[in-house]
């Protein structure tokens, strides 16, 4: 008998039906089960009610090769016709594969990244491999994971590629099967895919757990799957839902403090329910009339948070494993799964609820959640962090989302539009200075810090004071605009003034240059000695203008002195 051999990846199986004709791809998850798309099955006739109950599973990785015959495993059929939403089945080998593997797929985030897939198009019955960019989705419906073509002219996802595993490559999780394509896309050049995220199949399938591995991206709440209910209808919790997904759907980036409990017992309802709009599993049990019959920005895109935790009741050991099963991450103590989780690409979104309630909250603080704070715009890393009380002295934070009523001056009156207006402009003054603080801030050496944005809360609080105009409130919320002006105001003057004298440097260096050039050449040795460490210093980020002034003047110094005496 010969010896059984396959490849590092002998869970990739083609889906034939009865004839042999390929109809798609699968993932062999033992010697019995192969996972595959419910519309694949279609295809090859053995749908329920299908002209025939049989596919047939041809290995592609193994030596030597082999052939099984399948049904569908009974309740494991799952296809909505022309929607996005599950499409897979799990089929039962009427005998062993024989291969002795073991396949495990992993929940992993699926707002960025690559995978690489190993399809059957009509041109390559043997197969063919394509990569793909993970992209998340910008859908407020269905269950699918958008892939993006990585580049034109290389193999790409078509028919034959359905049910084909979606295994990531590079990052923490490479190597592993995190979901299955479930279709493709072409519109003229435009190319792009679906797949389905472990996670939302283990929802349909959940007798493959122990197939399963990694955490889940939701453990917010108390309960599981739903969205709660009577939140949008609270014109406090829907504005600020409205303000957190307008963060968390655009390029921001940084740390969001939220309330949750004071005066207003507004309580997370409304931040378990917004997580749950982007969590692959959640998804299964939310309709697609629920999702785009909600008012506008409620609904995040799917996976657009990679991960949410409660820290109720919980240590800074509980929290920092979730994190390294969640992301795949090496492990280690808090400090070093912090230090991990800044490093990670893409940057991840993690939003945690109950900060002040965890059982050590200032273990938690001082160890894992303040330096994330403090670094998370300079990484890319979108955090928030939901706390019940006051947040402790010294967070940095880059946005809060207090729901506290603001105190105003009863004997002023200030209508709601002249406060829409003015809180309009100071959202155009901040969408202004984040720019220059993206392009320029983190360029300089001690450069000044961006105030955190107040715009967001001041129209949650708007959205509230307005329904009972006249308000006193009001008057508060304009002068915090006016108030927040000006905080935006230096800083741009502080952040322009640093480019300013950047650039005069710069351009005084270049100056001088060009004049010891044309009078001592460009081969001086001496002048290009103290040229060099100039020029490194006004390019080296961060950029520390003093050290840089001091060697631009040594340098002009030299130049002015060479000519002084004649030199040359």
């Amino acid at each position: 008998m010969a010896l059984h051999h396959h490849s590092d990846r002998p869970w990739r199986v083609r889906v034939d039906d009865q004839e042999g004709t390929p109809c798609g791809a699968g993932v062999l998850l033992d010697n019995r089960h192969v996972l595959t798309c419910a519309h694949v099955v279609r295809y090859a006739g053995a749908a329920p009610g299908g002209t025939t109950s049989r596919v047939r599973i041809s290995s592609v990785a193994c030596r030597p090769e082999w052939s099984r015959t399948a049904c569908v495993a009974p309740g494991t059929w799952v296809h909505e016709h022309g929607t996005q939403r599950g499409d897979v089945a799990l089929l039962e080998l009427d005998e062993p594969a024989g291969c002795g593997i073991r396949t495990r797929l992993w929940k992993a985030p699926i707002s960025g990244g690559t995978v690489q897939v190993y399809g059957f198009p009509q041109h390559a019955p043997f197969g063919m491999g394509a990569d793909a960019r993970l992209a998340g989705s910008g859908h407020r419906q269905g269950e699918w994971g958008l892939l993006n073509r990585m580049r034109e002219g290389v193999p790409w996802i078509e028919p034959g590629y359905s049910g084909a595993g979606a295994m990531a490559v590079g990052g923490e999780f490479s190597g592993h099967v995190i979901g299955i394509v479930v279709a493709d896309y072409v519109n003229g050049d435009e190319k792009a895919a679906w797949m389905l995220p472990t996670e939302t199949i283990l929802r349909y399938l959940p007798a493959i757990e122990e197939f399963t591995g990694g955490d889940r991206n939701d453990e917010l709440g108390p309960s599981r799957g739903e969205l709660p209910a009577d939140v949008l209808g609270d014109p406090l919790r829907l504005a600020l839902t409205q303000e957190l997904t307008r963060l968390l759907d655009s390029g921001w980036s940084g740390t969001a403090v939220v309330g949750t409990g004071g005066t207003t017992a507004v309580g997370d309802s409304w931040l378990v329910r917004l997580v749950r709009t982007a969590d692959p599993a959640a998804r299964v049990g939310v309709t697609d009339a629920e999702l785009t019959g909600s008012p506008g920005d409620t609904v995040l895109g799917l996976g657009t948070i990679d991960a949410a935790y409660d820290a109720r009741g919980r240590s800074v050991g509980d929290f920092a494993g979730y994190l390294t099963r969640r992301f795949g991450l090496p492990g280690g103590d808090p400090h070093e799964v912090r230090r991990q989780l800044l490093r990670r690409r893409p940057p991840a979104c993690l939003v945690v609820g109950g900060v002040d309630r965890a059982r050590d909250p200032e273990a938690l603080m001082e160890e894992l959640l303040g330096q994330l704070a403090a670094r998370a715009r300079s990484r890319g890393l979108r955090l928030v962090l939901g706390f019940e009380g006051t947040p402790p002295p010294g967070l940095s934070y880059d946005v809060s989302l207090d729901p506290e009523p603001l105190h105003g001056d009863a004997a002023r009156s200030v209508g709601a539009t002249e406060v829409q207006a003015a809180v309009g402009q100071l959202a155009a003054q901040e969408e202004a200075a984040s720019a220059l603080q993206l392009e320029w801030g983190v360029r300089f050496f001690a450069a000044p810090r961006l105030p955190p944005l107040a715009a967001p809360r001041l129209r949650v609080r708007l959205a509230v004071a307005r329904a009972t105009e006249p308000n006193p409130e009001l008057s508060a919320i304009h002068d915090r605009a006016a108030d927040a002006h000006a905080a935006l105001t230096r800083f741009e003057h502080g952040l322009r003034r640093l480019i300013t004298a950047h650039e005069d440097l710069t351009t005084s260096l270049e100056l001088h240059r060009v004049r010891a050039a044309r009078y001592f050449g460009d081969e001086d040795r001496p002048l290009a000695e103290r040229h060099a460490p100039a020029a490194r210093a006004l390019q080296t980020e961060p950029i520390d203008l003093a050290a840089a002034r001091e060697l631009v003047r040594r340098y002009i110094d030299e130049v002015n002195r060479r000519f002084e005496e004649g030199d040359g």
